[in-house]
């Protein structure tokens, strides 16, 4: 069958491999889509990352070249001895994280943060870049609700958004500030309407992702090439926002999330770094401003658990994937127009999904 593998940066080939053996307590999915992710354009083109290069993976098992791709849903087409809750014909969405259940944070139910996290797709396992994959049955989440099965591939980053909300402690009626509106700034803003977010300013250069982030909540939008995002916000708001969202990973917008919240208000970063950042102390000191840092979402034992919130929202019409998507592509455009299209600065390009 055909994937697309991850051989080393900016290196990613669709290749014939054979296709997983079905074992016990397991489940074979045909895909049907699978976005690329900000986290996959890293890898891409500054990894490897979360992709394992010389050394195995502590849970996978696995080194590079991998198969990638971890938003992803599909139909069950055959499933494994011991498995009771899934049949064929399943509609089903996979949650990728890796854990290894025995580390403090796991022993803790902090699966998601596990001392040697990893996520299929990108630490090794079947990724969703392929006709069809063999998972753990508990990785499996049922689409219920006549959520469309396409719509199962933006699960994933929907639930990073809803995660990221719920870390930063975001009240009801609380003004907010998001600082990048690709995808996830995007499932970010969705999830603070859904939360009852007051005012939500948006900061964004590209003027077709603000236009997407007007129809996902936002209430004001600023392009910071032209304006100063946070005089801006600090003077509509008297002195800062009560929640900032750092969604785009580069230091501007660090600095910017940080100066725009509010004496005693919380910045959460949201973002995968690829470098450092600098930032003066009393920024937080001054002001008792909290900084919260947020990766993924909440699952192990339990995968559907807020992947199950999430699939509830799309159901009940609470969140709305469609405003994500921006183009739909097969297998063998990946590269060229996938990874490449996003990131071309230039591009309007959000979320692209790959159909295998």
């Amino acid at each position: 069958m055909q994937a697309a593998r991850y051989h080393g940066r900016g290196d990613i080939r669709v290749e014939d491999i054979d296709e997983s053996e079905l074992g016990s307590g397991q489940v074979r999915v045909d895909v049907d889509s699978c976005g690329i992710c900000g986290s996959d354009l890293h890898e891409y083109a500054a990894g490897p990352i979360f992709i394992p290069e010389g050394e195995p993976h502590p849970i996978s098992g696995d080194v590079a070249p991998v198969t990638m791709g971890h938003e992803y849903s599909g139909t069950v087409s055959d499933v494994g001895d011991g498995v009771t809750h899934l049949a064929v014909g399943d509609a089903v969405v996979i949650n990728p994280i890796l854990y290894c259940g025995e580390c403090r944070q796991c022993r803790e139910g902090n699966y998601h943060i596990c001392d040697s996290i990893g996520f299929t797709g990108l630490s090794g396992g079947d990724g969703g870049f392929a006709e069809n994959v063999v998972v753990s049955a508990e990785q499996a989440v049922p689409l219920v609700g006549d959520v469309p099965l396409e719509y199962g591939a933006l699960v994933e980053p929907l639930a990073v958004g809803l995660h990221a909300v719920r870390r930063s402690g975001l009240q009801a009626g609380d003004s907010v500030a998001v600082f990048g509106s690709g995808p996830i700034g995007l499932s970010v803003i969705q999830s603070a309407r859904a939360a009852g977010a007051g005012k939500i300013y948006v900061s964004e250069p590209r003027a077709a992702r603000r236009d997407r982030a007007v129809d996902c909540g936002a209430t004001d939008t600023i392009d910071p090439t032209e304006t100063d995002a946070v005089e801006f916000i600090t003077d509509e708001t008297g002195g800062g926002v009560d929640v900032t969202f750092e969604v785009a990973g580069i230091e501007p917008t660090y600095k910017a999330a940080l100066q725009s919240v509010r004496p005693s208000g919380t910045m959460t970063v949201v973002s995968i770094w690829e470098g450092e950042v600098s930032s003066h102390p009393n920024n937080i000191v001054l002001g008792e401003r909290t900084i919260t840092g947020t990766l993924a979402y909440l699952g192990g034992p339990r995968a559907d658990e807020e992947y199950g919130m999430v699939i509830d929202m799309l159901a009940d019409g609470t969140l709305d994937p469609e405003p994500l998507i921006t183009d739909r592509i097969g297998l063998d455009d990946i590269v060229d127009d996938g990874f490449e299209s996003l990131l071309d600065d230039q591009s309007d390009q959000v979320k692209i999904l790959v159909k295998p």
